[in-house]
């Protein structure tokens, strides 16, 4: 398994697990005691993937806030919209009869928690179960019935499975690919008392997806996503900024109070094919990058960690595990990257009425209990 981060740390873990007799060694590039806790990268995972977590002991739940509610509408004014109040689209967690719709915490909370539990379990496993942490791989080789890793020594493995990827302005293109000419700004906000508490929000806006994320002590974590190419935010100033949110936010959220220094990331799409290959497995980020409109890439890349795991304990023949793995992961796969491709790519689409007929999809779903909870067990649960 090459890549120690939330992928590949919970497929290292489950295989370990439900795969007793399979020798399992981990790579990555980075030492095994660098101090992860200060990463606050942002993490957001559905329910499904909270109980995956829970079911590894590995969910560190004093760091992590529960997502209760979630809003969809849009900024623009849809002139021709009957109603006094403009479509909105909310799902609830106690409406779903769900204790929580997902969960948000820190890149390093989880990852320090996922290593703390591997390393307990290579300690009581030292004979089967390798760390190889401070190892980078700098190459795989296709040989008969095997995989050669080369991490400063060439060894034979039946299986290499790549779960690091990267972000898309870094990574070598794949066979679906489409750069979206959008930019994330990603920080966090920070609201005066009273803010609605666990709540995210997916707002389209004119440029683009503008996205909450519920943190503790009234803040948020902030993806805002606009025009790569007439990008606004570089000049202007914080306060400059704030006003800018507060008028494409809901109103009824408040005045967002703080922001933290933003940091931009290009936005594309960058997907195999298929997930294997010979013997190696890619999967999470290192199989499909996906734009973050829907928040789905990690929850999609815990799932194709579990799938492997339950394709390959059915029985030792290792090739026809990864055909059941293909044919059972793809139409998740596929249905997730073309929601958030059409996303994506319908903010660059100057079509008259496209306004009103997002209007008209948003108030029919708040409209349609089943069809609403339908999506709301797709978002939690994806297909697995």
């Amino acid at each position: 398994m090459i890549g120690a981060g939330p992928v590949g740390l919970a497929l290292a873990l489950r295989a370990a697990e439900l795969l007793p007799q399979a020798v399992i060694a981990l790579f990555d590039g980075r030492v095994a005691d660098k101090d992860l806790r200060d990463d606050s990268r942002t993490l957001a995972l559905a329910l499904g993937s909270v109980q995956l977590l829970r079911r590894l002991d590995a969910w560190p739940a004093p760091a992590a806030q529960p997502i209760l509610e979630v809003r969809v509408s849009q900024q623009q004014a849809v002139t021709a919209w009957p109603g006094r109040h403009p479509p909105e689209l909310r799902i609830l967690a106690r409406e779903e009869g769900v204790p929580m719709l997902g969960a948000v915490l820190s890149y390093g909370a989880l990852v320090t928690c996922l290593q703390q539990r591997w390393m307990d379990r290579v300690a009581r496993e030292p004979a089967r179960l390798q760390a190889r942490f401070g190892q980078p791989v700098t190459g795989l080789k296709t040989v008969d019935g095997a995989v050669e890793v080369d991490a400063g020594v060439a060894e034979r493995f039946d299986l290499a499975v790549v779960a690091e990827g990267g972000v898309f302005a870094e990574q070598a293109r794949k066979a679906v690919t489409h750069d979206y000419r959008q930019a994330a700004w990603v920080g966090t906000l920070g609201w005066a008392e009273g803010a609605p508490a666990g709540v995210a929000v997916e707002r389209f806006t004119r440029n683009g997806p503008l996205a909450l994320l519920p943190l503790p002590d009234r803040r948020s974590a902030l993806v805002w996503c606009v025009d790569a190419d007439d990008d606004p935010l570089p000049a202007l100033d914080d306060t400059q900024r704030l006003a800018v949110l507060h008028h494409l936010l809901p109103a009824d959220l408040g005045a967002p109070t703080t922001l933290s220094p933003l940091k931009r990331f290009a936005l594309g799409l960058n997907a195999e094919r298929t997930l294997t290959q010979g013997r190696t497995v890619r999967i999470g980020n290192a199989a499909q990058t996906l734009h973050p409109v829907a928040g789905q890439g990690l929850n999609l890349g815990l799932r194709d960690a579990w799938s492997l795991v339950e394709a390959l304990r059915r029985g030792p023949d290792v090739d026809a595990a990864l055909r059941r793995l293909e044919w059972q992961r793809a139409p998740d796969r596929w249905s997730m990257i073309a929601a958030t491709d059409f996303l994506a790519r319908s903010f660059t689409w100057s079509v008259p009425g496209a306004g009103v007929a997002r209007g008209l999809g948003l108030a029919a779903l708040q409209a349609f209990a089943p069809a609403r909870s339908a999506l709301a067990r797709q978002m939690m649960f994806g297909g697995r």
